[in-house]
């Protein structure tokens, strides 16, 4: 881009509304653990479980609607939400694997979404804080996405704009899931930078209790 263009849209970015209305939060969580031997997200982390914890966590961070996608053990990983205002989804195909459940995810939106961040639910170093920051940036720009990076690595949360939904939904159907339209879209994004601490997940039984011993600072 050539210095005067790279003004223009400077210009644009700035004098830009304030991009209104609620931003809808989709929390997958239909897998079903099968390196960890059991269902990972009843696992209790600081009085709550996993889900729980995420699930809390997104609210806070000021999604809304907020979208659980179930599917493995759907029964007993609902009641783990008992209480909290979301809405949950089971995905009948969730052994598919993940791209799935965004499509099922996708789909449950209201009509009319104007943005939604994508998060897991096994990442429990992700912070209402930085899901609430995605939000506020979004909110300032233009973009249509917001990307989180891990000093280098990119991914979940991440927020797209509706304008990506469909993109999404073609790429649920296939392998990509959102890392194609992420990489497609990567010199419009918005990043916000995460230690590569918080990038954390729990897969194997050496996770949990990694995350477990590290005590207060899993908050």
């Amino acid at each position: 881009m050539k210095k005067g263009e790279s003004r223009m849209a400077n210009e644009v970015v700035k004098n830009a509304p304030l991009r209104a209305g609620a931003v809808a939060g989709i929390l997958l969580a239909a897998g079903t653990s099968s390196r960890m031997g059991s269902n990972k997200l009843l696992f209790p982390l600081e009085g709550e479980s996993l889900l729980r914890r995420m699930a809390r966590r997104a609210l806070d961070g000021g999604v809304d609607p907020l979208v659980v996608v179930l599917g493995h053990d759907a029964e007993k990983t609902g009641r783990e939400l008992e209480g909290l205002p979301c809405q949950t989804v089971v995905n009948p195909r969730y052994e598919q694997g993940i791209t799935s459940s965004l499509q099922a995810g996708l789909t449950a939106l209201p009509a009319g979404t104007p943005a939604s961040v994508v998060m897991l639910s096994d990442m429990p170093f992700v912070t209402s804080e930085m899901i609430a920051g995605l939000i506020a940036r979004y909110r300032t720009s233009v973009a249509p996405l917001v990307v989180s990076d891990y000093e280098g690595v990119h991914a979940p949360p991440m927020l797209y704009d509706r304008r990506l939904f469909g993109e999404l939904q073609a790429m649920a159907e296939g392998s990509g899931c959102g890392r194609q339209v992420v990489k497609r879209h990567r010199g419009e994004a918005e990043v916000l930078s995460w230690p590569a601490a918080a990038l954390a997940d729990v897969d194997v039984p050496e996770d949990y209790e990694r995350i477990r011993a590290e005590g207060p600072h899993a908050r």
